[in-house]
């Protein structure tokens, strides 16, 4: 059975730290189940991960869709959040109830992640109020690069308390729980412990309910940059390079593939075939 909001927001009330990482693809959806991860984001950052945007705003609805389908597929048992693309819920509410009905009905996602706070808030409890769980977003919201770049936010006195107020509305307006991104730990501290609702951290300190990672981050398998919030757990980039250099030097060389790796006939066959063509010919 599939984690719910009523379990995750448990986790707070009990002091458990909410461990959430994102996946865009069936086999690994599959690994982080049987790691019992409790929350998946199938985040827009495919974007820069898998797709090769250098921001989050060319990813596209049907994107989305396309690959939450296949994680809903892989995960049976966390809960998998859709992340909500650029303007596919900020253009109007009959919009995003749209497009967010896509991805618990299509896509099989058990919520929707959107960033924004008070602006927002409207739209959150209008999905709320028709039974779509949304899980809020605050701080660096990468949606926005192109108004407020990619660096930390809430890092001044009047910022901060937008931040807070932000948070507190998302709260009041429905959300289950909110992402707080790139804003300063005592700041994430604050919102935390003012909420009722968990707060999932990124780049936002260690006093957040939950934390959650781009997987292509910490396994070390995007190499283009490492964002400073990011502790890297594996190398697989560097393990994926000397895979596939031993593998060239094993066909190369001929070594690859061995009996091992082939195929052979039933009993008989094999002889009676040399004979058949022996026959031939003759």
């Amino acid at each position: 059975m599939r984690v719910t909001i009523q379990q995750i927001q448990d986790m707070k009330r009990h002091g458990e730290k909410i461990p959430m990482l994102t996946a865009y693809d069936y086999p690994t959806a599959r690994i982080l189940d049987d790691a019992k991860i409790p929350l998946l984001l199938v985040g827009d950052s495919l974007g820069n991960v898998v797709l090769g945007y250098e921001t989050t705003v060319p990813v596209t609805l049907e994107d989305m869709i396309h690959h939450t389908k296949a994680v809903a597929r892989g995960a049976k048992t966390p809960h998998v959040i859709g992340d909500m693309p650029f303007l596919t819920y900020q253009t109007s509410i009959p919009d995003a109830l749209r497009n967010a009905g896509r991805f618990m009905q299509e896509a099989g996602a058990n919520s929707v992640k959107l960033e924004g706070g008070a602006i927002m808030a409207e739209t959150v409890n209008a999905l709320v109020e028709r039974g779509i769980p949304v899980m809020g977003h605050l701080g660096l919201t990468p949606q926005s690069v192109n108004q407020i770049g990619l660096r930390a936010q809430g890092r001044t006195i009047d910022a901060a308390q937008k931040l807070l107020e932000d948070a507190v509305i998302l709260q009041d307006a429905g959300a289950y729980a909110v992402v707080l991104e790139a804003v300063p730990a005592t700041l994430a501290k604050m919102i935390t412990e003012r909420l009722s609702i968990p707060t999932i951290g990124i780049g936002a300190g260690p006093d957040c309910d939950g934390q959650v990672q781009v997987i292509s981050d910490m396994l070390g398998l995007f190499t283009d940059f490492v964002p400073k919030h990011v502790k890297q757990y594996a190398h697989l980039a560097e393990s994926m390079r000397d895979a596939i250099n031993n593998y060239m030097v094993d066909v190369a060389e001929g070594s690859f593939p061995t009996l091992e790796h082939s195929f052979t006939f039933s009993n008989g066959v094999e002889e009676e075939l040399v004979q058949e063509l022996k026959k031939k010919i003759r």
